[in-house]
């Protein structure tokens, strides 16, 4: 059974920090590229970042140099570090584990943490 469970969400004043987990179960984590998607109302999902299993890293626009994304491949988990927030970073945010190559692997999203952005 493949489980993804986001947590850390809450809410937070412009200017702050919030740091979001994904604990993740039933999976391979330490070959598996990992990554943080978000979904504003009215909005497409959007990508915030990705880590591959070596741990290289890839950010959307919106968010670079204020949110890291970084595994614990002893832990199983995945965290997204976000700084410097602002309203516009509210939105739901979704933890993915990325399908792998051939034809049997599936990609898996957790259920969603609220992050939300307000004075």
């Amino acid at each position: 059974q493949v489980q993804l469970v986001e947590s850390g969400g809450g809410l937070v004043q412009p200017g702050g920090s919030l740091r979001l987990s994904c604990a993740t179960s039933g999976i391979i984590f330490s070959i598996r590229p990992m990554g943080w998607f978000r979904q504003a109302p009215g909005k497409q999902l959007e990508l915030v970042a990705t880590i591959t299993n070596s741990g290289s890293t890839n950010y959307g626009d919106s968010v670079k140099g204020r949110f890291t994304i970084s595994r614990d491949n002893a832990k199983n988990t995945v965290y997204l570090q976000m700084n410097s927030l602002k309203p516009e970073d509210t939105a739901i945010y979704y933890c993915n584990a990325r399908r792998l190559p051939g034809l049997g692997s599936y990609d898996y999203w957790g259920q969603g943490t609220q992050v939300t952005v307000s004075s």
